[in-house]
């Protein structure tokens, strides 16, 4: 018995070393490496056209020269597409998708694809000259980013792919 409280008791100690180490370890990345990361990072953004001068062509233009900034590897292939014009009192909102997708050799039709939603919004009330402003989000989340505030992830776009993947297989669809 003494044997066996012995070694009891010694991975007890050994399980809270290992917790302290794991959160020892976490709290340097957060505070030390995560901050450096971040620092070195300026957000990429495009010089937006003006309100003047802004089409519907040229929107889809600067969102394809906007997300060619992005960090993403070269397997992913996407669409970009105009959905509709929203006149409202103050502004005029011109609504985007791209859409995008891993495509392979053994699977060129992917399972499931993800979706950015761009927004170029024209203001009625502030001077012609002043650049339009631009917001997107993606599929499943409700966050806006502005792109001279965000750095895009890789990770959002395949998290979405991932998700909707496994819904399929749950509700074993073909």
């Amino acid at each position: 018995m003494d044997e066996e409280n012995e070694n009891a008791a010694i991975e007890k100690v050994a399980h809270t070393i290992v917790k302290k180490v794991i959160r020892a370890a976490q709290e340097y990345y957060l505070n030390n490496v995560q901050k450096e990361e971040e620092a070195e990072y300026t957000a990429r953004n495009i010089q937006w056209t003006t309100c003047e001068s802004f089409t519907v062509e040229r929107g889809l233009q600067q969102i394809e020269e906007y997300i060619s900034t992005w960090e993403l590897h070269k397997s992913w292939l996407h669409c970009s597409e105009f959905l509709w014009e929203e006149d409202l009192q103050n502004s005029k909102k011109y609504h985007y998708r791209v859409l995008w997708s891993i495509p392979t050799r053994r699977k060129p039709i992917p399972l499931a694809t993800a979706s950015t939603y761009f927004v170029i919004e024209i203001s009625k009330i502030k001077p012609v000259t002043l650049p339009v402003e631009v917001f997107f989000f993606l599929e499943s989340s409700r966050l806006i980013h502005r792109p001279e505030q965000c750095r895009f992830r890789e990770k959002w776009l395949k998290d979405i792919i991932e998700n909707k993947i496994i819904l399929r297989e749950r509700l074993k669809l073909p």
